[in-house]
């Protein structure tokens, strides 16, 4: 069975979900859409087989138990955020007669590029609500329109021509008005999201372009778009996980937060989050933890993450072994110092997911003389013990403010992943 995904599927999905919030909201209701229930973490789970999902803040997992439960798991992991400028708790400046909302980078924002754009706000209000638990509910809020825009410093004011230093304390405030007088950002986006700034208790905001996605190139080949990485492994797994019909594993889609930076939250990749998770499907179904335990070694996890492709302007930044295509199928992360989780184990069997989906396969090795990035994978497999292979898409402008891939790749990618699931 093939899946849904497309490269205009991928445009539309990272136009909906411009925060880690969002991109929970936007699967979650696709999941719906198909059937699968909603399980708060508080309550106590159905004990009958069936597809449920369960949210924590910025993160998801969702399970497909319809065929049998006691089958041991294949999970595609992947995460929900994207590096960017986020608001401080205290945004409101004003700077020589300039109204300024002040920004820090999250992640590892290659800072540049967020330069000189129209900017959005997204992410989501804690707000006083005496009818909910503790007195407290959480809203999204989205601002699609140009209100914050982060100035370039003109050539003629540099002190080098070639280049400016960016400092992230003081260069990367936005402006949004005119004015002696400060103004409350937090309140404007309170009544953004009709809700009285007096009941806003707090918040977490982030910008986002507003251009939206795009097919580009003479033959419409690639994809121009913001948080690619790593909303395409969101995506081509969400589609991989709806389209496959469970065969000797337990599908699972796990989507965390806060990847980009370490990881380490009630809800990220070092959490308990897939843990307990896990363990309760496996203790709803009947199974007590000594059955949890001895499924996890019989487990396997794709860790999603998007890839560098070999770059045009700097091949020389590659390892020239191992030069990576987009559009030329799904990539295999490799790093010996485990930066990535990949073994010959773990390998095999991608690569055997992508003769099932007949796709080509990539393999990816970072210069030795440059750091190497990292992604959940290392981190999923120390916490779960689960054997776990690194993949991805190739991409270009990794933690750009927009980035680009192969429209071809998204298909591709999905159905590697679809086949990983369920394999033959």
């Amino acid at each position: 069975m093939s899946t849904g995904a497309s490269a205009h599927g991928l445009c539309e999905f990272i136009d909906a979900s411009p925060s880690p919030f969002h991109v929970c909201e936007t699967v979650a209701r696709r999941l719906r859409a198909a059937g699968y229930t909603e399980l708060a973490e508080a309550d106590r789970w159905p004990d009958r087989k069936g597809q449920y999902f369960t949210v924590r803040a910025g993160s998801l997992v969702a399970w497909n138990s319809s065929a049998d439960p006691a089958q041991p798991f294949r999970i595609i992991g992947g995460h929900t955020d994207s590096p960017n400028l986020r608001v401080k708790q205290q945004p409101d400046r004003v700077v020589a007669g300039w109204r300024v909302v002040a920004l820090e980078p999250y992640g590892g924002a290659w800072l540049n590029s967020w330069l000189d754009r129209d900017l959005g706000i997204s992410g989501r209000l804690s707000v006083r609500d005496p009818e909910a638990e503790g007195g407290v509910s959480h809203r999204l809020v989205r601002i699609d329109e140009p209100i914050l825009r982060v100035p370039q410093l003109a050539i003629h004011l540099a002190d080098d021509r070639k280049a400016v230093a960016l400092d992230p304390q003081r260069h990367l405030n936005a402006v949004w008005g005119l004015g002696d007088v400060p103004r409350s950002f937090l309140g404007y986006a309170a009544e953004w999201a009709g809700v009285p700034a007096a009941d806003l208790l707090s918040a977490d905001l982030m910008t986002h372009d507003l251009n939206p996605s795009a097919l580009i190139g003479a033959d419409g080949e690639f994809i121009s778009a913001p948080r690619l990485d790593n909303q395409g492994t969101c995506y081509a797994g969400l589609e991989a996980f709806l389209a496959v019909e469970p065969r000797g594993y337990l599908p699972v889609l796990a989507l965390f937060d806060h990847e980009e930076v370490g990881s380490t939250s009630d809800h990220g990749a070092q959490s308990d989050l897939l843990l307990t998770t896990l363990e309760r499907v496996v203790l709803t179904a009947g199974g007590d933890r000594e059955d949890f335990l001895r499924r996890l070694t019989a487990s396997l996890v794709a860790s999603g993450d998007m890839a560098h492709a070999t770059h045009p302007n700097y091949p020389d930044r590659h390892e020239p072994g191992h030069l990576i295509a987009v559009n030329g199928g799904p990539v295999l992360k490799v790093q010996p110092n485990l930066r990535y989780a990949t073994d010959s184990r773990t390998a095999a069997a991608f690569e055997l997911a992508c003769r099932q989906a007949g796709v080509p396969l990539q393999r990816y090795e970072h210069r030795a003389d440059l750091p190497c990035g990292s992604t959940i994978g290392p981190m999923t497999a120390a916490r779960t013990g689960i054997p776990t292979v690194d993949v991805g898409a190739a991409q270009l402008a990794m933690h750009s403010a927009r980035e680009m891939m192969g429209a071809a790749d998204v298909v591709a990618y999905a159905a590697a992943l679809h086949a990983f699931l369920a394999p033959a």
